[in-house]
């Protein structure tokens, strides 16, 4: 018996997209997106707003390891070791291998949505794709590997919990999972330059400047989709909250951070209370 032949690259982007979350190697699914964004800003892969895909792989595709524990299981970080800091690292570069996920499913799950839409996802699949290589180097160089330590799933959880209806999707996970990491990388970048890691806390400066532009997508296409519902932004996402049994946002919050992401004043007095020091 001869082997099958391998299957043809997709010259579709929400077809290579799929394509790149069935994948299960981390190097591999970082490599495949940023290819994949060098295709698309080449002009070679056009764009079906209107396929309705079948995914041929579970998803999403993510390696045996790490094992994945509820989060009070994953374990603590203390600074003042190499490996407490590897830790922390490790948890940062499964985040953003989970943002990959999030992000290229975005782009294949959700049909009939503006061509924009697409590639405003595509570019934050491939900036987190960088953002966990950048992380994952940094692992190796403490002298762990990604997979090391364990995991927890909570950022894909809400990725499935939504996946029926892309304003869910919108309010959920990049403006409410993601947008929490505008208010949690500071402190920590400040503890891994304090501990005298300043290449991660450099990385985190990265991670924070790119994380404003992935939730001002999130908050951009969650109000074109409540103007085109008719809805009113803010009451939509409460309920929404309720509905999804989404996490209850905890300060400090990091204001600036979220009116630069597009957060809108309304939004933002009601975490006045709770700000960030400036």
């Amino acid at each position: 018996m001869t082997n099958a032949a391998p299957l043809p690259e997709p010259t579709e982007l929400r077809a290579a997209a799929l394509r790149c979350l069935v994948e299960t190697d981390p190097a591999a699914k970082a490599a495949g997106v940023a290819a994949l964004a060098a295709a698309h800003a080449a002009g070679a892969l056009a764009i079906d707003t209107a396929a309705v895909l079948v995914p041929a792989a579970g998803i999403p595709g993510r390696p045996a390891r790490p094992e994945l524990v509820p989060p009070r299981l994953v374990g603590r970080r203390s600074m003042a070791t190499v490996e407490g800091r590897a830790m922390l690292v490790h948890a940062l570069a499964h985040i953003e291998f989970n943002a990959i996920n999030l992000a290229l499913d975005a782009v294949w799950r959700f049909a009939h949505m503006p061509a924009p839409y697409y590639t405003d996802w595509l570019r934050v699949a491939a900036e987190e794709a960088y953002h966990f290589g950048l992380l994952a180097a940094h692992l190796e160089a403490l002298g762990w590997r990604y997979g090391d330590f364990p995991g927890h799933d909570s950022l894909w959880e809400m990725v499935a919990k939504t996946s029926g209806d892309v304003l869910a999707r919108m309010a959920l996970v990049p403006r409410t999972m993601e947008a929490r990491g505008l208010d949690a990388i500071p402190p920590l970048r400040a503890k891994l330059a304090q501990a005298g890691d300043r290449a991660a806390a450099g990385i985190l400066d990265i991670l924070l400047r790119d994380e404003v532009g992935h939730v001002e997508i999130g908050n951009r296409w969650y109000l074109y989709l409540c103007d085109g519902r008719g809805l009113e932004p803010v009451a939509t996402y409460d309920a929404l909250t309720v509905q999804y049994q989404a996490p209850v946002m905890k300060g400090p919050f990091n204001i600036e951070a979220r009116r630069r992401a597009g957060f809108t004043e309304a939004e933002l007095a009601r975490y006045a209370g709770a700000a960030m020091p400036a």
